[in-house]
């Protein structure tokens, strides 16, 4: 009998506005813009996407194909999504 697998999927699993903002703040602590980026998009899924979205003041077709893997995001989207999540970027 074959063993069936399921991709495992992060956004699942953040559930919370604490959650996200600590997700957040270790990939931008460990990993690099690429990085940031894409948990944007895992963190924007968990929320909702559409939710994010609206908050961000952008269209969720503008935001998966911003966000997506082969997406180049302008800064001020970065902010405006970051903002939209419950979280704000810092210099320290």
């Amino acid at each position: 009998m074959a063993l069936e697998t399921k991709l495992f999927d992060i956004a699942e699993h953040l559930n919370t506005p604490e959650e996200i903002r600590g997700f957040l703040q270790e990939i931008a602590a460990t990993g690099d813009e690429s990085d940031f980026i894409h948990a944007l998009n895992i963190a924007a899924r968990a929320m909702g996407m559409t939710q994010v979205a609206q908050k961000a003041g952008v269209t969720r077709a503008s935001l998966y194909k911003s966000l997506a893997e082969d997406g180049n995001p302008k800064f001020s989207t970065i902010c405006k999504v970051t903002k939209a999540l419950g979280c704000k970027l810092a210099v320290v």
